[in-house]
This record gives C-alpha cells, structure tokens and sequence, in this order.
C-alpha cells in the first residue's frame, strides 16, 4: 500500500484526504478526510481575480493540512486547484502561496481533467455493483463550475461547464453586497435561464439524456440527501450511495428556495459555509435532473478527492 495526500481546492471549500491505497484491492482507507469553507472564488466571477482575504482563508487551512500530511507520514501529496484558480488573473501569488506552504506545486487542472478526477473517485467502487445500470453519468456541483461526465469503465465523454452554486448566487442573488433572501422569482428564473444555456453547451460533449445512472457528488449533492433523509447531523455513511427521487429534489429546491439565511442556517445538517449558496445549488441538481430525465440521483461521497488519491497510487 501507498500512502498518499489529496487535496482539492475548489471555489467554495478545500478538502484534505490522506489515505492507505491498495491499488491491488481496489481499496483505499481513509486516515484523515476533512473540510474547510473557504470561499476562495469570493468575487471571482465579477472581479477576475482572487480577493485578499480569500486567499489568507485558504493559506490558512494549507497551513493545518500540512501539519496533518507530516504528522501521518504521507509519501506522496497533490494539491489540485479547480475552477476559481482556472479563472483569476493573479492566480500566481496563489501557486506561491501554496508552494511555499505545503511544499508542492498546486495544479490548476483543466475543467476536462477535473471531471476524469471526479468520474473516477466516484465511480471506481460502484462499478462491480450489479444493481446500478450503465453508463454512468457523474455530476459534479462545485462552486464555481460543474462537471459532466458519462462513462463505464472509462471516460466517454466529458465536459465543465460555469454553473457552481457560488457562482449562480454571486451573480443573481447578491444585491448591495447581501444575499437576497429569500430570492425573488425573478431571480430564480434566472438562475434556471443560465443553466438551462449551460446545459445546452454540455449536451454538445456529453449525451446527457444517454446515461442509465445520475451519480451526484460535492456539497449542494450531499446536503440535499441529508434533507432527503431528515438527519439530525451530517453523516457521511448514511448519506453515501442514498437515492433522493426528482419529486424529494423538487420539493428540497423549493423550500430552499423559499426561506430566509436563518430558516437554511437551522437546517441540522447545514455546514454554515453553504448556507448562502445551497439555493442556487438546489437548483441547479433540479435543472440537471430534469434535462436528463433521471428518476432519482445516486448520491455518492467519494468524489474528485478519491480521484487524486488514486491518481497517486
């Protein structure tokens, strides 16, 4: 076994996951898996660059994980950087930043290579399961974009595209510097009008209405399975390979979509970090839902992090 760190820093929240692979059973176990609310993409979308105190919130939980990574003894370590990176004109005093933390370089991996990541870390325990119908399609909710990727053993088509949950509010539900709450149904149709053209650039890679399974992964997928299942606190197992039907995710989005900052902010398995963008996420897993004419999303946990851990092994 080797073992490794992954870290995936994405517009919303940075991940640690530090783990035993055995490429041989196809196993990898976990030693320390972690989140951190960073809003790296703070402003991103309208400024084109990376705000200050964005990236000292970031630097910050670089600081803990490598303190994590020395103290388990990992071997091997990648950073890998998404969408927000991707995006700002001073992503370099990020790379520095990082570099000089934890001692490797981050990568600012391509929206293509962010969902192979993905599609494998999601996809690699599922595909011995005799009651999940292929091809697979993994949808990946980020915050600053989200991947598209059909496939089986392998990747067949794949494509990212600008709809994240922190996106979708900065850019409709943000008026004099606070989220509108709850949103208007102006707002919502606008949000509902840029996926829908989002989705039509997707559906020019990837066949959307082609799969046989929707697998959702990231936050916005996961929290709407633990409303799904009415848990009185996050768990990771009980939400891990749940099914949440189009009419439950319907019903999420709407009440999302109808409460105030502090009827989300009560919500028991709410992080405090989604609560401003968990409406716009909601929707977008219904719009996606919807064009893909999917019955119900599988919703799996081990996502882009697992992918870099494997790609490690």
């Amino acid at each position: 076994m080797t073992r490794v760190a992954a870290i995936d820093c994405g517009t919303n929240s940075i991940r640690l996951l530090v783990a035993d692979a055995d490429p041989a059973t196809g196993r990898l176990t976990d030693l320390d898996r972690r989140m951190e609310i960073v809003r790296l993409g703070q402003g991103v979308d309208r400024t084109g660059r990376l705000a200050p105190e964005a990236l000292e919130r970031t630097f910050a939980a670089c600081r803990v994980y490598a303190a994590a990574i020395e103290e388990l003894g990992a071997e091997k370590v990648r950073f890998v950087a998404t969408s927000a990176s991707r995006d700002a004109e001073n992503s370099g005093v990020f790379v520095q930043g990082v570099r000089d933390i934890l001692g490797v370089e981050p990568e600012v991996v391509s929206g293509g290579q962010e969902a192979q990541l993905s599609f494998s870390g999601a996809t690699k325990e599922l595909s011995g399961r005799g009651d999940l119908a292929r091809p697979f399609l993994v949808v990946d909710i980020g915050g600053g974009s989200t991947e598209f990727v059909v496939g089986d053993d392998e990747v067949r088509a794949a494509r990212s595209v600008d709809i994240g949950c922190v996106r979708m509010t900065e850019r409709h539900l943000v008026r004099d510097g606070a989220v509108v709450d709850p949103p208007t149904a102006d707002r919502i149709d606008a949000i509902r009008a840029d996926v829908a053209a989002a989705l039509d650039l997707a559906e020019e890679t990837v066949p959307l209405a082609g799969a046989a399974t929707l697998v959702g992964l990231a936050g916005t997928v996961t929290t709407v399975a633990a409303m799904a299942l009415g848990l009185k606190e996050y768990d990771s197992e009980a939400i891990h390979h749940s099914r949440v039907s189009l009419e439950r995710v319907r019903e999420i989005a709407e009440r999302l979509c109808a409460s105030t900052h502090e009827e989300r902010a009560a919500i028991p398995a709410m992080h405090p970090g989604r609560v401003d963008v968990i409406a716009s996420g909601a929707l977008v897993l219904l719009s996606v839902m919807e064009r893909t004419g999917a019955h119900e999303v599988v919703v799996s946990e081990h996502d882009i992090l697992d992918g870099i851990a494997w790609s490690l092994a």
